[in-house]
C-alpha cells in the first residue's frame, strides 16, 4: 500500500489512475481491496493472467532503449526526460491500439464469468 499511497500523493488530485497489475490476485487481498475502495480515483481494469500483456510493455521499453536511448547522450536528468517525452510524442503521432483477441469475460478467472455446471 505504500506504493499506492506514493502514487496517490504524487499525482494531481483531478486525475484518475488506472492500475495495470501483472497478476489478478495482486489487487484482491483484503487490505488492497479496502484501500482501493477508499480511493475511488484508482481503477483496476481486468487483465487476463494467461496473456502476455506485460511483454508488450516490456517490448515498448525495449523499443525506447534500442531506437532512442542507446543512440543518445544526456548531460542531465532533465535532458533525458525531455528526450524521452519527445520520443513518446513522436510515437503517439502514429500509435495503434492493442486489441485483445479474447474478451475478458471469456477468461476462466474473470470475476463475472459463468462457469459451466456439471
Amino acid at each position: 500500500m505504500k506504493f499506492l499511497t506514493t502514487i496517490d500523493t504524487n499525482t494531481p488530485v483531478e486525475l484518475d489512475l488506472d492500475l495495470v497489475c501483472d497478476s489478478y490476485a495482486t489487487h484482491t487481498t483484503p487490505a488492497i481491496t479496502k484501500w482501493l475502495l477508499q480511493h475511488p480515483r484508482f481503477h483496476v481494469p481486468f487483465t487476463p493472467t494467461s496473456v502476455s500483456w506485460l511483454n508488450l510493455v516490456e517490448r515498448w521499453f525495449g523499443e525506447l532503449t534500442t531506437r532512442k536511448l542507446r543512440r543518445s547522450a544526456h548531460r542531465s536528468v532533465t535532458e533525458l526526460e525531455a528526450d524521452v517525452a519527445a520520443w513518446i510524442q513522436q510515437c503517439n503521432t502514429d500509435s495503434k491500439p492493442f486489441v485483445w483477441t479474447k474478451t475478458a469475460d471469456r477468461h476462466p478467472r474473470h470475476p463475472r464469468r459463468k462457469l459451466p455446471t456439471h
